[in-house]
Formats: structure tokens, sequence, C-alpha cells
């Protein structure tokens, strides 16, 4: 699919060039693009319709809060809780910290918090940080080497002394999918509270706080065609009480956050909630279906690969690839004039140490090392896939040959 100039054919989906400023968009987990209704539904906010939310004494604050709490009952439908049930924050590191902060300041007679071992930054950073705080101990739940949590040995870490559980719904990096409502079950059979960060679960699965059971759940607008800046903190009405306030001012989302809200971030965050459930079960076949047509041509083309997780139980767009003998840092930079691609967590970007998510799975640091996250998503469409297939082989074959 590469031409003899060497680039890469332009063609159309949806009305809209395949290519962003001339690359393939591969790092849906990364972010995604804003879909086009949430930036129509956004626009009017940022011109005539910009009044304060919470201005109680006018139409146009009426206007606004309105259209907040209608975003507020988009967002809280896509995960099937209540609207009182979903307070709007920055993004789910706010969303995380905020869970941890406040849950660890009731600890009361209980001391231990457990997270597993391929959690986000914001979860196990943040779930280090209170404990040096208020005085609990952090532990990794081990993971197999697809990524799931070892049932038996977080089994038997639970007892009356756990305070609170956090396990990410769907991973970032390897795209694997936990039985959320089991562990939830467990943890609550020793009357521990459960957390999961779910900012990657709703392009994934069905999301059902109800089914899953959860005291927490956290979410990034970003991950799912909505804007940054934004995300959602769920807490079940049951244990609502347990969050204590991570800003303080003006006492707005119940008083758990205070601070003006955006009516164009949260319309915008509601937009996209409410087109993925409408579009969402079929645009997860036709990702998968993708997915599984770029493996297919990797394999095609004789490629010596692995692919990280669990073919059953993973994000229908992650493929987190170890190409044998080739640096990924050195790959990436070879496809980088065509592809975007990354080694792994945009939000671990800083660190230039081996992926903690990979070393938990058992990779060596060769394996690691050649290791490269692609992440596809609503705009990606076959041609891509093709075309990025063939300047991946090519790259590789090139690198191999040196």
């Amino acid at each position: 699919m590469v031409n003899a100039t060497g680039s890469i054919p332009q063609c159309h989906f949806e009305g809209a060039s395949m290519l962003v400023r001339g690359k393939i968009y591969m790092d849906y987990q990364a972010t995604t693009p804003l879909a086009e209704q949430a930036f129509t539904a956004m626009e009017p906010f940022y011109k005539e319709l910009f009044g304060n939310p919470h201005s109680s004494d006018h139409s146009m604050g009426w206007e606004a809060h309105a259209a907040v709490e209608g975003a507020r009952a988009s967002v809280s439908s896509l995960i099937g809780a209540s609207a009182e049930e979903i307070f709007f924050t920055s993004g789910a590191t706010e969303s995380n910290n905020q869970v941890f902060n406040s849950i660890c300041q009731q600890s009361g007679s209980r001391s231990k918090i457990l997270v597993s071992s391929i959690e986000h930054k914001s979860v196990l950073d943040t779930a280090h940080a209170v404990a040096e705080l208020y005085g609990v101990e952090v532990i990794l739940l081990p993971v197999d080497r697809f990524g799931l949590v070892e049932v038996s040995a977080y089994e038997s870490l639970l007892d009356s002394s756990v305070l609170l559980v956090s396990v990410m719904a769907v991973n970032n990096e390897i795209g694997v999918i936990q039985d959320v409502s089991k562990l939830c079950k467990m943890a609550h059979g020793v009357g521990a509270i459960f957390h999961t960060d779910a900012s990657q679960a709703p392009a994934a699965v069905k999301v059902s706080v109800t089914e899953w059971g959860v005291d927490f759940l956290s979410l990034s607008s970003h991950k799912i065609y909505g804007p940054k800046g934004i995300g959602a903190l769920f807490a079940n009405s049951a244990v609502k009480d347990m969050l204590l306030p991570f800003h303080h001012g003006g006492g707005q989302e119940e008083g758990k956050r205070s601070g003006t809200l955006s009516p164009a971030l949260c319309v915008g965050f509601g937009s996209a909630s409410k087109l993925l459930g409408e579009i969402g079960d079929e645009e997860k076949v036709r990702v998968k279906s993708l997915r599984e047509l770029f493996i297919q041509l990797l394999v095609k083309r004789g490629v010596n690969f692995s692919v990280n997780g669990t073919v059953n139980s993973t994000h229908p767009g992650n493929i987190s690839i170890i190409f044998f003998g080739v640096d990924a840092s050195h790959l990436l930079a070879r496809v980088s004039s065509f592809i975007c691609a990354s080694l792994g967590s945009a939000c671990s970007s800083g660190y230039h140490s081996t992926s903690h998510v990979l070393n938990a799975i058992g990779l060596d640091q060769g394996a690691a090392e050649s290791t490269v996250r692609f992440s596809i998503g609503r705009f990606t469409d076959a041609l891509q896939i093709e075309a990025a297939a063939d300047v991946i082989c090519s790259a590789v074959s090139d690198i191999l040959s040196e």
C-alpha cells in the first residue's frame, strides 16, 4: 500500500481523509479524536451559551445548568448508573486520587490496600503516596502471563484488614479485560471497598456498575471520543458519603469538588457518551475484525512476533506486539513519518524504564524493549490497516537485515 514515491495513498472514511496530518493514527488508547457530534454540541457553549452553570438567578445560568445535568445523565446512562452518582472531574487521574485520599483517611482498623501490579500510574503512584501519608500498606496483586489477576493469590490476601481494592477494568497497555464483577464480589466478602479505573472500558466492553457491583469507578472523556480535560467519578449511592471533598470552595458537585464546571466540556463528554452508547456494540465488532486483519497481515508477511495479553479477553482495538530481535523505539522511529503508535502508556512517557506492565506479565528485558502498542478505533479502516502493516513489515525487515 506504499506507492513508488514512498508515500501512503490518500483514502477517505466517512468523508474525511483516512490520514491525520499525513499519518495513520494507531494510538487510540492514548487518546481518541473528538467525535464530530461532540464538537457540534460543545460549540454553542463557547459562544452565545456562555453562562455559569452555578448562576441560579438568571436564564443563562439555568440554561448552562440544564446542559450540565443533561450531560451528567448521558454519562450515567453509559455505565448504568443514576445521575446522582456521577461527579464531574478533570479526568480519571483526579478521580483515582480522590477515591484513594478519601478512603484512606477513613481507614479505621483496616490497614491494607490491594492494587493490581499492572495498574495505571495514577493508581500505583497515588496508592503509594496515600500509604505513606495515612500509614496503610500497599500490596500489589500478581497477574498471570496474560495480565489477569491471579485469583488464588488475591483470595489469600483478602481478610478483614483490607480497606480498599483497586483493579483496572481494561488495561491501557496490553488491553487485558479483568473479571471486575468477580473481583469486586470477593472484596465485598471481607467488607473492603472496591474501585476500578474504567478509563479504557467503555470502548472495549459493556460497562454496568450494577452488574459489576463496584463502589467507585473512574472515567476519562478523551478515551471515548470526547474532549480532554474532563472525566467523571462514579460513587455508588450506598457509599458516596465516604467521598471527601478534593477541592474546597463554592461547594459545587454536592460539595465533593468545588469549582466552576465547564458546560462545554460537560456537554462534549455527554454527547460522546450518548453516541458510544448508541453505536458501541457495532463499533467493537468492527474494530476487532480490523485487529485480526492486522495480525493476519503480519503473519502473511512472515514477521517473527508475539501478541501480549489474551485473545479472548482483550480490548478489541489493542495490539501489543513483541517484534523479536527488533528494538521497539528504533522501529517506531523508522515508521514515525507514516504511523502514530507507542511503546506503552502515554501517561508514563516521561519514564524511560521498562514498562511495569510488561515486567508484571513476565517479559524479560529484551522482549519488553521489543514491544510496540498499536491501538485502533472508530476511524480506522481496512485500507489504513493494510498500509500500516506494509510499512511496519518493511521496517522490521530492514532493521533485521542491518
